[in-house]
């Protein structure tokens, strides 16, 4: 598969299913300690990028994509209780004023995890309490309603894709 360009229009079913296939099972032939990931390309038909904006969005797949992601809640009184029984990281409003804006301290709270869902009560308080940490880091938290299924919600971000036009 290495090396091999094939232009078309349109890729058939049959092609598409044994490149596949042959990645499947190079895979399967030479294990390796790492987790192995696949990037691709799409070519859009009638898109200028010269003209038209760029655009990025996510897709929801029907399976788990990335199950190590990492995620913290960021929730109020209620949410906290959900989480701790259902073993999802979680920090309250009195342990998210102890970091005070300290730049280092919200950096680093914004390394540890991958995303952060907070409830909808903190929501607007966040950027108040925090500053533009985790909105520079690109992790500003998503909104949690107390009407959510919090563990649906964590399922639902793992199974959860980003894509983007560059």
């Amino acid at each position: 598969l290495t090396g091999t360009h094939v232009i078309m229009s349109k890729v058939s079913r049959e092609a598409y299913e044994e490149a596949v296939e042959k990645v499947l099972s190079g895979a399967a032939e030479k294990k390796r300690n790492f987790r192995e990931t696949i990037e691709l390309q799409i070519m859009l038909k009638n898109y200028d990028p010269s003209k038209d904006k760029r655009f990025s969005g996510t897709v929801k797949l029907p399976h788990t994509a990335r199950p190590n992601l990492k995620i913290c809640v960021l929730a109020d009184a209620k949410h906290v209780d959900e989480a701790n029984a259902n073993g999802i990281p979680c920090m309250d409003m009195e342990a998210l004023k102890k970091m005070k804006k300290d730049k280092k301290l919200v950096k680093k709270l914004a390394k540890s995890y991958d995303v952060f869902l907070a409830s909808a009560s903190l929501i607007k308080l966040i950027p108040r309490v925090l500053g533009p940490g985790l909105n520079k880091a690109g992790k500003f938290p998503s909104i949690l309603t107390h009407d959510d299924s919090m563990v649906g919600k964590c399922d639902e971000l793992r199974a959860t894709i980003k894509f983007q036009m560059k």
